[in-house]
């Protein structure tokens, strides 16, 4: 079935949008353009011939899904940028839930990820490059499986189980219909951010965060570490309690 119509918010001022058919990936093409913009832009391509998850793994890109890269002019440390990962999801979790119409079946996956009835509908990827002191470019590409995903067995054998908008709702959207949510749902939060800093970013989404006070596994390298996923504090990281002692994790793979 097709989606159902829902009211949009108008197109953030002073955000440029690139629509491509063929590319390699989304954050290398913002890379490639960012000199020669005059503000933040969206790059959208139906298409990605290399596309990228965490840590440089391929990320799946057939046609029909969503592959767009939001890339702009940022101050401040590594740190404070990273955050923008949380900023991210939650115009992730903002538009999808517009869009389908199902707030309740959507959470929140630490560090970067989106679910949808339980199962990875969306992954974030943050990409930095300093042009001046002080200056930096910051591609934040985001994948959402609208109208397909990898196979089971393409996925880590524990891994969360991937999923796409239209298995679990039904609903067949286009990325472009997709953007014109997700632009304004981040203008939004990204307002709040420069604004108000990290804590009301850092509330919003521990509301709709996975498995909040419920045993999770941490893989750090080669370590799995066992605990109660607690909360995240003041710089991102995942705090995790376990018998004894509580760590604040900066990275790691996190397993259900």
């Amino acid at each position: 079935m097709c989606a159902k119509p829902h009211p949009v918010e108008a197109w953030p001022d002073g955000v440029g949008r690139i629509a491509l058919t063929r590319i390699d990936s989304t954050n290398a093409e913002a890379f490639r353009l960012a000199p020669s913009l005059t503000g933040p832009a969206w790059i959208l391509a139906e298409e990605q011939t290399a596309g990228r998850g965490r840590r440089a793994r391929p990320w799946s890109s057939p046609r029909g899904n969503f592959y767009a890269s939001l890339v702009m002019t940022v101050a401040g440390s590594p740190q404070s940028i990273a955050l923008r990962s949380f900023v991210a999801a939650l115009a992730l979790h903002d538009a999808l839930a517009a869009v389908t119409s199902s707030p309740q079946a959507l959470a929140l996956k630490w560090p970067n990820d989106v679910l949808l009835a339980g199962g990875k509908v969306a992954g974030i990827l943050l990409e930095c490059q300093t042009f001046a002191p002080g200056k930096h470019r910051l591609a934040i590409g985001m994948g959402v499986n609208l109208i397909g995903q990898p196979a089971r067995a393409e996925v880590e054998p524990d891994a969360t189980p991937p999923v796409s908008v239209l298995s679990e709702t039904g609903q067949r959207l286009t990325p472009e219909a997709f953007l014109a949510p997700l632009a304004p749902a981040y203008a939004r939060w990204e307002a709040v951010f420069a604004s108000q800093g990290f804590a009301p970013i850092r509330s919003a989404w521990l509301e709709r965060a996975a498995r909040l006070g419920e045993p999770i596994r941490a893989r750090t390298g080669t370590a799995d570490r066992h605990g109660i996923f607690e909360s995240i504090d003041a710089e991102g990281n995942l705090i995790l309690r376990m018998a004894e002692a509580t760590l604040a994790i900066p990275a790691a793979e996190v397993f259900f």
